[in-house]
């Protein structure tokens, strides 16, 4: 079979094609090797070695020597590329000769066969509809397809004798149905319904499917662009007990640290707390501690060590927020990674993963150099985390089976969007009962997951289950602030807000504002800059990871040498950023938003008490800002009743007591969102949830019993592409846009403009990472119409922002430089 081609590379001697055979070869070996972490290898393995078997056929490999230029255009075999791009279906030959030979022998094969061959058919569109919204069965009318559009008959016919046979050999071996029931059954708890049951099993085909995406990747990757091998891990890293010890040196370097004070102390006894917990059996656990609390060095403490153990595979930090990532990752970054000489760190330990800048249409270079987080300890945030489980196409589920056998930290769990509650409960059941990981929910403010309704879509977290037993005691130790409820009918105006921050400057050494809305934070920055005040700085999501990060190290300085100095951020500085302000003002919103808020003041207990004031902004428009708007509505509620009855609340405005109300009363309000709505007017065209569409979808269900009288014949019925199609429409990450922040911003910017060279593309997309922001599509859209947005290449779907719409005071706008210098200046 080797005249038949996979793919052709560039070569010395022309054009080097690769062996379709070969290809489909590897991509087995290395899906089912992927399979193998849960158990299923045998269905990685069919799936690799099906997936691309349409490429066998005349039609395609006509297509493909045309694309090449080896058949020439005046030739009756040519075909002409650019018109039949992406028509030439090579994706359901295979899919629809598994399903014709495991749906022949009974109904635990036929569902296998329906398992197998939705992944197969899906390879490059992503996940496909079994029904659609509107009743129709996409998945039988794909295995119904004609002979003259997949040419299954005709593939296969042209496979030699011996791969033919391995291929009915292993669709016949009895151990692919025999692992994969066995792993739809344990996939089932003891609160499971039945369509909480069938949610797991749509998340275990993207798991499959993850697996096969992975490995045709990285075998393409592999062939076209060798040098990318050098480039990847393939999963072997440093032993978890190097990076232990390297953890352990660190601790002992801080513990024999002088002048330590009762937040060190506990801290200190936090992270032992960790440690002796690691050695705990997988599952779900919680690490409650309060703001200050050192829960990140913590948390690696138990990760690492849990991990060694257990023989994990890796670590992953999901965060809410990029400047976490920036702070946190650098932190671990430290103590885990060595330098060179010149200061360079020679290991690949830490993994930052925040940001969208390859296009989900992706050039096929491009593709090839998408991370799929192979590395040992991966950040990443919520939103990519949530992607990789939920997301359109096929960039997204290609990560999700680096999830396996790993420990996953939560940092902030009190962020999860409300929308996502149940899908996310029920994900993280999937992760730890049926792909054998750990998960940490991590906060000061725990949100009250395992209460969720109905029960079979919570979490069920016990008392044993607490890394930490003695939760009130560690408050009464770390409280550290003096909390201010100074809300007034009206509210605030930018006036008196700017002359309060600014008292509490001169009174506390330092103020920290943070507000609701990019708006806000500019026109009050504005405002006390107005008022003579130098020392004061700006942050938020408008300024890239590496600006946002530099500041932060500014504002670090000017804490250090007790200097003055004021803030104005907006929320992403009160979740997890290591600063500490004498005062914090916090605009009205939830009471987890004005806890974490509070964690930044007196942070290390270098005063008795630090001053926290709560405020209500006159005329603030939250209309699109519902997460906030409703938490702060909830927050005066709670705030309401401590003031009638502090005793009630252990006389602690930001303590468990009141939290717990605030979850109670926040969680009721919004529990019809939890299972992420639709309306009509969006792409689902109905009123329905995403939960439905990816369970037992039947409303889908009843639509195809009134055209057809009948029930379905298969039992997988979800809208999967639907489904991620609607969850990117409604909380799309963004596009990412590289913007020329500093020395490094320009020049990561300048070669990405220059010659393709694979081996540097890798590096440079890594690096720009932190030199990127995530712009919404109408963000996006409004910057191209202003020519503000350039792309690096031709199609190379990679854009940067012109250097005259960043500012080093805000980062990109809608407006040049100058015209917001003309603010300042």
């Amino acid at each position: 079979m080797n005249h038949l081609i996979a793919h052709f590379r560039d070569a010395d001697c022309g054009k080097e094609p690769q062996p379709l055979w070969q290809h489909l070869y590897n991509v087995s070996q290395i899906s089912g090797s992927t399979a193998e972490k849960i158990g299923i290898e045998k269905a990685g393995e069919v799936i690799g070695l099906l997936h691309d078997l349409g490429k066998a056929s005349k039609e395609f490999q006509n297509y493909i020597k045309s694309a090449e230029g080896f058949i020439d255009p005046d030739n009756d075999e040519f075909i002409d590329t650019k018109a039949k791009k992406g028509k030439v279906d090579h994706s359901s030959a295979g899919a629809q000769i598994a399903f014709q030979i495991l749906s022949t022998k009974g109904p635990k094969e036929k569902l296998v066969g329906q398992f197998l061959s939705i992944c197969i058919a899906s390879h490059h569109s992503g996940l496909i509809n079994c029904l659609d919204p509107n009743g129709n069965n996409r998945f039988k009318d794909r295995m119904n397809k004609p002979e003259e559009n997949t040419h299954t008959i005709e593939s296969f016919s042209c496979l030699s004798k011996v791969e033919q046979k391995i291929i009915i050999d292993k669709l016949n071996n009895e151990y692919i149905t025999t692992q994969l029931i066995n792993k739809l059954n344990n996939l089932q708890e003891k609160n499971d319904s039945q369509d909480t049951l069938v949610f797991k099993y749509g998340l275990l085909i993207r798991f499959l499917f993850s697996c096969l995406i992975d490995a045709d990747r990285l075998d393409t990757a592999n062939f076209e662009m060798p040098n990318s091998i050098k480039m990847r891990n393939y999963g072997q890293y440093h032993s978890w007990d190097v990076l232990v010890q390297r953890l352990d040196k660190k601790i002992r370097e801080f513990e024999q640290k002088q002048n330590i004070n009762i937040v060190d102390i506990t801290r200190t006894e936090i992270s032992q707390a960790c440690f002796d917990f690691s050695n705990k059996p997988k599952g779900i656990y919680q690490l409650t501690v309060p703001t200050g609390g050192g829960k990140t060095l913590a948390s690696l403490r138990f990760a690492l060590n849990h991990a060694a153990h257990h023989n994990m595979d890796r670590i992953f930090f999901v965060i809410p927020y990029t400047s976490i990532i920036d702070q946190n990752a650098e932190e671990i970054r430290r103590i885990l990674e060595e330098k060179d000489k010149n200061g360079n760190y020679l290991d690949q330990v830490i993994l930052e993963h925040h940001s969208n800048l390859t296009p989900e249409k992706e050039s096929k270079k491009q593709s090839l150099l998408a991370e799929n987080w192979d590395a040992p300890i991966v950040f990443t945030t919520q939103v990519q985390f949530l992607e990789t489980l939920f997301g359109s196409g096929t960039r997204n589920a290609r990560r999700m089976h680096q999830l396996a056998n790993s420990i996953i930290i939560f940092d902030e769990i009190q962020t999860i969007p409300v929308r996502c509650v149940h899908i996310f409960n029920i994900a993280l059941r999937f992760l730890i009962h049926g792909c054998g990981s750990t998960a940490v929910l991590c906060t000061a403010t725990q949100p009250l997951l395992d209460q969720v309704d109905p029960r079979s879509r919570s979490l069920d977290i016990e008392p044993n289950q607490q890394i930490i037993k003695n939760e009130n005691e560690l408050y009464k130790r770390l409280k550290r602030v003096i909390v201010y409820d100074r809300r007034k009918i009206g509210g605030w105006n930018e006036e008196e807000t700017a002359d309060l921050a600014i008292r509490e400057m001169q009174e506390m050494g330092s103020t920290l504002v943070v507000v609701n809305t990019r708006k806000s934070a500019r026109l009050l920055f504005q405002k006390i800059f107005d008022k003579g005040i130098s020392n004061i700085f700006h942050l938020s999501t408008n300024m890239c990871a590496a600006h946002r990060l530099n500041v932060l190290n500014r504002i670090k300085g000017f804490l250090d040498c007790d200097q003055p100095i004021i803030c104005v951020s907006t929320q992403l500085i009160e979740a997890g950023v290591d600063i500490d302000f004498g005062s914090v003002i916090r605009y009205l919103a939830g009471m987890d938003s004005i806890t974490q808020a509070a964690g930044r003041c007196n942070r290390n207990g270098k005063r008795e008490f630090g001053n926290v004031w709560i405020i209500n902004p006159e005329n603030e428009n939250l209309e699109r800002l519902w997460d906030i708007r409703i938490g702060a509505d909830n927050a005066i509620r709670v705030l309401d009743e401590y003031k009638n009855n502090p005793k009630a609340f252990d006389e602690d405005p930001l303590g468990l007591k009141i939290m717990r109300r605030f979850y109670e009363y926040y969680f009721y309000s919004r529990k019809d969102e939890m299972k992420y709505n639709f309306g009509k007017k969006s792409i689902v065209g109905r009123n329905d949830d995403l939960f439905n569409l990816l369970a037992l979808n039947r409303v889908s269900t009843e639509e195809y019993e009134r055209i057809n009288h009948s029930a379905p014949d298969t039992l997988l019925r979800q809208s999967f592409h639907t489904a991620t199609e609607a969850f990117r429409t409604i909380d799309s990450a963004g596009q990412g846009v590289i913007v020329p922040y500093g020395d490094e911003g320009n020049r990561i910017i300048t070669d990405l403009c220059g010659s393709f060279e694979s081996r540097y593309q890798y590096q440079l997309l890594r690096k720009a990472q932190r030199y990127s922001v995530n712009l919404f599509p109408n963000e996006f859209k409004q910057m191209a119409k202003n020519n503000a947005i350039v792309e690096t290449r031709k199609d190379s779907g990679i854009f940067y922002l012109d250097e005259q719409y960043y500012s080093e005071l805000f980062g990109w706008s809608t407006e040049t430089e100058n015209q917001m210098n003309l603010y300042i200046f």
